[in-house]
């Protein structure tokens, strides 16, 4: 094909042939692009060439729908079966939920000290062995990651 019949081509045509794949897929430019590669591949260039650019961006929008359809099932199945990061029991007053979500939004510094300190049991010694920082810094985390925590999850704790 030559260079300039194929710039004219996407020139003209891209931006219909992305809206057309947008209704299938979210990553219609990537489709559109893999339509046009295709047709630079081709031995001989199609009779039609708009409408095999059609038929070409719909099959590869309709697999990348399938795949991400996919993937998103595979994912949903894997997160479902992940452990939690707290085992529920009965008598505790903490939501493992909750408590699982107010800790992945602090920093992953305070949070590594404060799983460290209260599950890991170790001390600001061993954390900041751990951490390479100081003890001090090791102690000022987890003071900061224990108030952000009792701030997202509503809670006082009178020990610490």
């Amino acid at each position: 094909m030559d260079p300039d019949e194929l710039g004219q081509l996407i020139d003209v045509h891209s931006a219909a042939l992305e809206l057309y794949a947008r209704q299938w897929c979210d990553d219609a430019p990537d489709v559109v692009q893999t339509a046009f590669v295709r047709l630079i591949e081709q031995e001989q260039t199609p009779t039609s060439t708009v409408a095999w650019l059609y038929r070409v961006v719909r099959n590869a929008a309709l697999m990348q729908r399938r795949s991400d359809r996919r993937r998103q099932s595979l994912e949903a199945r894997v997160s479902q079966m992940s452990p939690q990061w707290f085992v529920p029991s009965m008598g505790e007053c903490l939501d493992s939920e909750s408590a699982t979500h107010a800790l992945q939004e602090i920093s992953e510094e305070c949070r590594e000290v404060v799983i460290a300190r209260i599950w890991g049991k170790l001390t600001f010694d061993e954390i900041s062995e751990i951490t390479n920082t100081s003890s001090s810094t090791a102690h000022r985390r987890y003071l900061e990651g224990l108030d952000l925590l009792r701030k997202k999850l509503g809670v006082s704790c009178q020990n610490e």
